[in-house]
């Protein structure tokens, strides 16, 4: 099934433009004018067939929940899976969305599963959004698991959204910091020590330093910018590897204050999505598996790995996850109290909940931490500039004194 752009006239007279999935550009002129459309200009899209390109597309944060949401509504309500997908492609605003839904409905169409036409899409939905899909499938309760899963990203974006909103302001005053500090190195200080040198004084040790910093900014500023570019590309990676970034997210973990925001954020992850799948019918090691996968810290990814191993081997979930090391204690204690009490995923969306409104409160520490002492920084930079600027002045003034 290949995918066609199309420009036609509605029933209402207005110009109609989009993507349609057909077997030939004749059944897509036909389903067209089924849909009371008359078609101007039908041919093949640039994008190859739904299951042979629908891996290649993606959506954003934000059309991702707005998707789940419209889909987990329209399924609620009677539509078939095909009927949802048309429904909310044929709305879409922005074209890469429209695209990514008819390819899904494509495979669909095809005879492939829901989870199965979602994996077809690999970009455009994570591993975790397809285990809740194929788990909803299979316990029948599709609509209903879909809504959740909605509350689960609206959530996720939520909390994201805000942790980004709260670092713009640390990364916008960094940025000028160094900018100012580079314009002072490279423009001011040059002007200002080359009246020092005509008169053959000697300059203190800090005024050299400063100035051997400045005349290597000048000299090789513009070289410094690729080669910098270039060691975070081979950084980037390294860190591909999950031995190295394994070590690399261990660190982070044992950082003061940063390392308990991050450690909640991926354990508030981990338990959301954990509740979501089990919560939806999925068993214990298939939601570990999607819990895995929502996660970014090698560390909690590792640890998953293991918790999943162990409890396929008998083992209760709750003491898997404290030999980890990784979880919170509070969120092993809320396991062990759901598997006692028979209600596992309400537990753990409880502790997600709970670690969601700690990382609020961390985060907005670390983050009252931070522009302080940004701020400190900069003032000691420049202040330190400033005194190796002043220093000859202060011994001119001294040796016309002692004259």
């Amino acid at each position: 099934m290949a995918v066609y752009d199309y420009v036609a006239i509605g029933a209402d007279g207005k110009r109609a433009t989009g993507v349609i999935t057909a077997d030939s550009a004749r059944s897509a002129r036909k389903e067209l004018r089924l849909r009371q459309l008359s078609p101007l200009d039908v041919k093949e899209s640039r994008q190859k067939s739904a299951s042979k390109a629908g891996g290649r597309g993606s959506l954003s944060g934000n059309d991702l929940v707005l998707t789940t949401r419209q889909l987990a509504m329209l399924i609620k309500s009677g539509a078939t899976v095909e009927e949802a997908l048309g429904a909310i492609a044929s709305e879409a605003e922005k074209p890469s969305t429209r695209r990514v839904l008819i390819n899904v409905r494509g495979s669909v169409q095809e005879g492939y599963s829901f989870s199965e036409a979602l994996s077809q899409s690999s970009k455009a939905f994570p591993p975790y959004y397809r285990a809740v899909v194929a788990a909803g499938q299979s316990s029948g309760r599709l609509g209903d698991v879909m809504e959740r899963l909605a509350t689960h990203l609206e959530k996720s974006r939520k909390l994201k959204n805000k942790l980004l909103s709260a670092l713009i302001y640390p990364a916008v005053l960094a940025c000028v910091a160094l900018l100012v500090v580079v314009l002072l190195l490279v423009f001011v200080v040059p002007a200002v020590i080359e009246q020092f040198e005509t008169l053959g004084q000697e300059l203190p040790p800090l005024t050299n330093a400063v100035i051997g910093i400045s005349e290597f900014m000048r000299g090789w500023g513009l070289i410094i910018l690729p080669v910098i570019a270039f060691g975070l590309w081979l950084l980037r990676g390294a860190f591909q590897t999950p031995a190295i970034k394994a070590r690399w997210d261990g660190l982070v973990l044992r950082l003061p204050l940063l390392g308990k925001v991050i450690r909640s954020a991926n354990a508030a992850q981990f338990a959301r999505t954990f509740a979501t799948l089990s919560g939806s019918g999925a068993t214990v090691p298939d939601a570990l598996v999607a819990a895995k996968g929502s996660v970014g810290n090698e560390v909690f990814r590792q640890a998953a790995v293991k918790v999943r191993r162990q409890v396929e081997e008998g083992q209760p979930l709750n003491r898997a996850m404290r030999q980890t090391g990784a979880f919170p204690p509070m969120l092993v204690h809320m396991v062990a109290s759901g598997e006692r009490g028979g209600d596992l995923p309400a537990m753990t969306s409880r502790a997600a909940d709970y670690m969601e409104e700690e990382l609020d409160s961390n985060a907005t520490v670390a983050l009252g931490l931070l522009e302080p002492l940004l701020i400190v920084m900069l003032a000691g930079i420049v202040a330190m500039i400033v005194l190796a600027i002043m220093l000859p002045i202060l011994q001119l003034n001294t040796m016309a004194i002692g004259a």
